[in-house]
Parts: C-alpha cells; sequence; structure tokens
C-alpha cells in the first residue's frame, strides 16, 4: 500500500497540469508568448538602433518592456480568465469535494502563471541580447530575481483578484484586456511615453503597478545607470518595489474577501431555465 503523495509532489503535478491546459489553447499562448515577440521584432525594425536615453536604442529598450508585458499576460491577464472559467464550469466546486487541498490546486495554477512568465520573459531578453545588443549585467541579476518575482505575484494576486470580482469567464476576460492594455499604452510598454504625456494620465500610470514593473525590471539594462552603481544593491527601484508591495496586499486582501468557489454565471442560467415557457 502506497502512502499519501507529499505537498510538494501534489503541488508541482497541479502546476504541470496548469502549465498542459496552457498550451492547449493557443490563444493563450499567442497573447503571452508570441505577441511580444512579434512587437518586438516590429520595433525593432522599424525604429532600429534610434536612442531613447540611458543608452539604450529602441529595441534594447522594448526586450525588457515586452518581457515584463508576456510576464504580465501570463499571470493577471490568463490566470485571471482562466480561474473565473473553472469557477463556471464547476471546477472549483468539485476541487473542494476531493481529497485535494484547494490550496495546492490554487497554488499549480499560480505556480504555472509564474512559469509561464518566465518562459515569457527569458524568450524576450534572449531575443533582446541576440539580435539587439542587450548587455545583462551580473551584478544586476538579484535585481531583476527580486524584481521578477515582486512583479508576477502582484499582478497574480491582481488575476486572483479579478476571478473574485468578475461574475463570469466572459467578464474577466473583458476585464483583464480593459485594464491592462490601456495601461500599458501609458507605462512605457507599447509607446515610449517621455515628458510629452498628458499629466493626468501620467498619475494614472503612476497609480498603478505595471509602470513601477516595467521600470524596475528595465533599469538593469540602462548603461547610464549601471555606470552609476556603486554595488549590486544600487540596481533595487525601492520606490517601485513598495508599490508592486502595496498592490500585491490589496490583491491578496481583497481576493481573500470575496473569492468564491462556487460557480455565479450558471446559477443564473439554471434559474431561468426554470421558468415555464411563455411567462
Amino acid at each position: 500500500m502506497t502512502g499519501r503523495p507529499s505537498s510538494v509532489r501534489l503541488l508541482w503535478s497541479q502546476i504541470k497540469y496548469q502549465n498542459t491546459l496552457f498550451w492547449r489553447s493557443p490563444v493563450s499562448a499567442f497573447f503571452t508568448i508570441v505577441l511580444p515577440l512579434i512587437l518586438l521584432v516590429l520595433f525593432g525594425a522599424i525604429f532600429g538602433s534610434e536612442d531613447v536615453g540611458g543608452g539604450l536604442t529602441v529595441a534594447q529598450f522594448y526586450a525588457p518592456s515586452l518581457a515584463v508585458f508576456g510576464a504580465v499576460s501570463a499571470t493577471y491577464t490568463n490566470l485571471g480568465i482562466r480561474t473565473t472559467f473553472a469557477r463556471d464550469e464547476g471546477v472549483l466546486k468539485r476541487i473542494r469535494g476531493t481529497p485535494l487541498p484547494p490550496t495546492t490546486y490554487m497554488g499549480g495554477a499560480i505556480g504555472s502563471a509564474v512559469y509561464i512568465a518566465a518562459i515569457a520573459a527569458t524568450i524576450m531578453l534572449a531575443v533582446g541580447v541576440i539580435f539587439y545588443g542587450l548587455v545583462v549585467h551580473v551584478e544586476a541579476l538579484p535585481a531583476l530575481l527580486v524584481t521578477f518575482l515582486m512583479g508576477v505575484s502582484c499582478f497574480a494576486a491582481l488575476g486572483l483578484l479579478v476571478a473574485a470580482v468578475a461574475p463570469s469567464g466572459e467578464a474577466a476576460s473583458a476585464i483583464t484586456n480593459a485594464t491592462l492594455l490601456p495601461l500599458a499604452f501609458i507605462s512605457d510598454i507599447f509607446i515610449i511615453t517621455g515628458d510629452g504625456m498628458p499629466a493626468f494620465l501620467s498619475f494614472i500610470a503612476d497609480v498603478f503597478p505595471l509602470k513601477h514593473f516595467a521600470a524596475a525590471f528595465r533599469a538593469a539594462f540602462e548603461p547610464e545607470f549601471v555606470a552609476t552603481t556603486n554595488s549590486w544593491l544600487d540596481f533595487f527601484h525601492w520606490g517601485d518595489l513598495a508599490v508592486l508591495l502595496i498592490w500585491t496586499v490589496i490583491g491578496v486582501v481583497l481576493t481573500l474577501r470575496w473569492f468564491s468557489w462556487e460557480p455565479r454565471a450558471t446559477e443564473g442560467r439554471r434559474k431561468r431555465r426554470k421558468v415555464p415557457a411563455g411567462t
């Protein structure tokens, strides 16, 4: 008689299961992996070696920026949408009736999202290094790793918050895209905003965490910034990381308050089916 699998083994099996679900969804894979890569190649081809400040060319600027976008897509968008659809289909409710701890299932979903985020970011940075001369400084790696982990943790928490408040999977898809894409345009992801952006848009970008994730992650690749650092601690953008931490706490607290494992939209459909025809 075999014993019960360890918690680590159960968690790993759930991560692999969630990874399989992700790669079976061509739409998710396209928007998380392929689209940022296409944008990077297009921007690199159109703008070439034009300098954007900080010692970076356009292509070198976009490589870490789109690495952040891919990571956010994997955690915020995909995690929020997939979790909501799993609730709509009764998967979350059934999980609670099995021996698998709900926290292990959710940990697998989050772990898979972080894993996919790491793949997306690595691909963008590798393309930047190989084709556009982006330089990865060894002394910046600790700050890059911490920034990445804090960033994906923040957006994973916010993705689960979307799942907590969205009434259906369709609504979650609308919420994630309607919030992420506009922010990407004003947070130095799709467009290099500079000083010409209206003040109210700059304020909005400063309030939300996407700009701070990108700024802290990208700084480690800026030659002019690297030249002024005296130690590996200088690569940490503490102000940006503080914003990420605040939004992580907000996401976790509100998710724990509002998250439901019970279907919502399906309950409404069942009620409507019970109404006699012609009434």
